[in-house]
């Protein structure tokens, strides 16, 4: 859009003595160093761009001899010497444009600017001018996205305080191809960046409007940019102080001596193990296997550290199994885990890493399970399970699965076995008890669960994987009072090598604050999930850590046929990215219905509080009905489209044709609007 061209004052025989040039920088020293620091580019950051403009400024002191050319002051006569403030600020603004011209981000302090050296260098700290508020950041985001002479323009316009024309002479001597292009540009992103006047097309934005319109001031137009280029956000003399990463100061002082002490070995080494004809000597035999394959090197954690530590988690469990102390079992897991070119079945779930990163991981269990010899290894971020057959010519297979920030309940178990009836899990040593229950019949009592002294259940049964959903079998687990005192919690397994965590939230009540999720071992979760607990089958195979039932209406249906309840499903994944899906439970006992699904939301979370769904109804008269609720601040509810409807509160019932497509809005406080999915 702007073309560069070469200054017509580069032939101008006057130029501006030294030391009136030096006079000038320091006493406008800081109004240059805003100046360049406004229209230097974004991209290297705060710091560096804080030193590029003292450094810019700096070196705009004109060397002996020849000097920068000057503008001379209006009403000054042809011999009058030239203006010193205006010269330097021309030479500072050529040299921010030519760096804007460079491709790359900003040179490092250390390295050079413009073949120069780029001083002045700040050694073990970061400096920044103090943040700013919401003006700031967008007018900040706003300059770095334009192109440098707007940049310049605006800087002009608002730090310098010129006229259009003034100002468009100065990016005319800098070197701007059309600068009356770029005042406009200027303008308009001043206009847009704050909130406007009444007088939209007066003042400033008049006068760049027309070059020829005479000198206004940019005050008068928008605001608020102006008191935003003018904050302390903007002003690189400023500044806050920070220490860099110490510890990568001090690892890379350590390196570098580690480096230099293994240089100096490694040719006295080559000097022992050569000859006089410098061929080398025999190497001795091939090393010991890898340290990622290494059993040796893997983690293990103390039996009793569970019972004594605030981080309750994967990172707690010890090694257990009659094989942990099988060197050849463990690096033939290692091996599968560490080798990207290895041979065997490998899977992993959602979000989870193929191979691991190098690092020894932690062993868990090592055991013969069902025919098959089974290794579970942790590294902080992954949990895996590698099994191989003990007779016959099965494949070896390796899963992965993603348990970042897995917690008491999410790190309580890890299924090490399965058939398509049935799992064996390895339950944490917290666990105090362990049962199992079918969740679609909430009244009857969990049935008690065997388990090894390792910690290994019984085969236990598991939702059916196609469709039919005459049972739902989850595991009640209790911890273990050393940790928490009668903390009792569901799981369900959804395919996965962790079994997913099942919580529950009552509807809203009138004058108390919202509560976090709850266990759903009470009879009222366990009733609300025995009419939801079929919709999990649709979170197979998508990494899920957790699941919330969240009562979020109850709604009294028209015509007296009772009252209706409202539900969010959210799956939570280890990745972090929730599915939501709304349902409907009518009056009768009979299983939910959807009301919509969202992919990828935060809503029914902590930072998604806000829901609205709505749903079609048919009452017993036969009459259809459009529904829709909303959580505890929806305040008016409005149906468009085909059907044009509204009501005030949290609730919508109104008469409506069978499946009609409306479009269901929400009201919410401080005019902001929640839709349904």
């Amino acid at each position: 859009m702007f073309v560069r061209r070469q200054s017509p004052s580069d032939g101008d025989p006057r130029v501006l003595d030294v030391r009136r040039a030096e006079a000038a920088l320091m006493e406008h020293y800081a109004r240059l160093v805003r100046l360049v620091y406004v229209t230097l580019p974004r991209s290297p950051g705060r710091h560096r761009r804080v030193l590029a403009a003292h450094g810019l400024v700096q070196r705009a002191l004109p060397r002996r001899g020849p000097a920068l050319p000057g503008r001379r002051r209006a009403g000054d006569s042809r011999d009058a010497a030239p203006d010193a403030y205006g010269a330097l600020r021309t030479s500072v603004l050529r040299a921010a444009m030519a760096q804007d011209a460079r491709p790359g981000p900003l040179p490092r302090p250390w390295g050079r600017w413009a073949g120069r050296p780029a001083l002045p260098a700040v050694w073990g700290l970061r400096v920044f001018p103090q943040s700013g508020g919401a003006e700031e950041l967008l007018l900040d985001r706003a300059l770095a996205q334009a192109d440098w002479p707007v940049r310049a323009a605006v800087a002009l316009l608002v730090l310098e305080k010129l006229s259009a024309d003034e100002a468009a002479a100065v990016l005319g001597e800098i070197g701007v191809a059309e600068p009356g292009e770029a005042l406009l540009a200027g303008r308009r992103l001043i206009d847009e960046s704050g909130p406007r006047t009444s007088d939209t097309t007066s003042g400033t934005g008049a006068a760049v409007a027309s070059a020829g319109a005479g000198p206004t001031s940019v005050a008068d137009g928008s605001g608020a940019p102006v008191s935003a280029l003018l904050a302390p956000e903007f002003d690189p003399c400023l500044l806050h102080a920070r220490p860099t990463d110490l510890l990568r100061r001090r690892h890379r002082v350590r390196t570098a001596v580690t480096v230099a002490l293994l240089a100096a070995c490694v040719g006295a080494t080559s000097l022992s193990l050569t000859g006089d004809s410098g061929v080398p000597a025999e190497s001795g035999r091939a090393g010991t296997s890898s340290k990622a394959t290494d059993a040796a090197l893997l983690r293990h954690t103390a039996a009793g550290v569970w019972a004594d530590t605030a981080r309750v988690d994967f990172t707690a469990w010890p090694a257990r199994g009659a094989r942990t102390g099988d060197r050849a079992l463990l690096e033939r897991a290692l091996r599968a885990w560490s080798d990207p070119s290895w041979r065997g079945r490998r899977s992993q779930e959602a979000g989870a890493a193929s191979t691991g990163s190098g690092r020894a991981p932690r062993l868990l269990f090592a055991d013969d399970v069902d025919g098959r010899a089974v290794v579970v290894l942790h590294d902080d971020l992954t949990t895996v399970r590698y099994s191989e057959p003990l007779h016959g010519d099965g494949a070896p297979e390796l899963v992965s699965a993603l348990t970042d920030g897995a917690d008491v309940t999410t790190a309580a178990a890890v299924v090490v076995s399965r058939t398509p009836e049935s799992v064996r899990m390895l339950l944490a040593p917290w666990i105090a008890e362990a049962g199992t229950r079918d969740l679609l019949a909430p009244d009857a009592p969990a049935r008690d669960v065997s388990r090894s002294d390792s910690g290994l259940t019984e085969p236990l049964p598991v939702p059916s994987a196609d469709g039919d959903c005459g049972a739902w079998p989850v595991v009640q687990l209790r911890s273990s009072s050393r940790i928490v005192e009668k903390h009792a919690f569901l799981l369900t397994d959804l395919g996965g090598l962790s079994p997913v965590h099942l919580t529950y939230m009552p509807p809203p009540e009138p004058g108390t604050r919202p509560r976090p999720p709850r266990e759903a071992t009470g009879p009222d979760a366990l009733r609300g999930w025995a009419r939801t607990a079929c919709r999990l089958d649709g979170m197979r195979g998508r990494g899920v850590r957790a699941v919330n039932h969240w009562v979020f209406a109850q709604q009294d249906l028209p015509e007296r046929a009772g009252r209706a309840t409202w539900v969010c499903a959210r799956a939570d994944t280890w990745r972090g990215p929730g599915r939501v899906e709304y349902l409907f439970l009518g009056p009768d006992t009979g299983p939910a219905r959807s009301a919509g699904v969202r992919e990828n939301t935060a809503e029914c979370s902590r930072f998604g509080q806000h829901v609205l769904a709505d749903v079609g109804w048919r009452a017993p008269s036969g009459s259809s009905y459009l529904l829709a609720a909303g959580s505890r601040s929806v305040g008016g509810i409005e149906a468009s489209g085909p059907l044009r409807a509204e009501a005030d509160g949290r609730y919508l019932a109104v008469r409506a044709p069978r499946n009609t497509d409306a479009e269901v809005v929400g009201q919410l406080p401080e005019r902001a609007e929640v839709r349904a999915p």
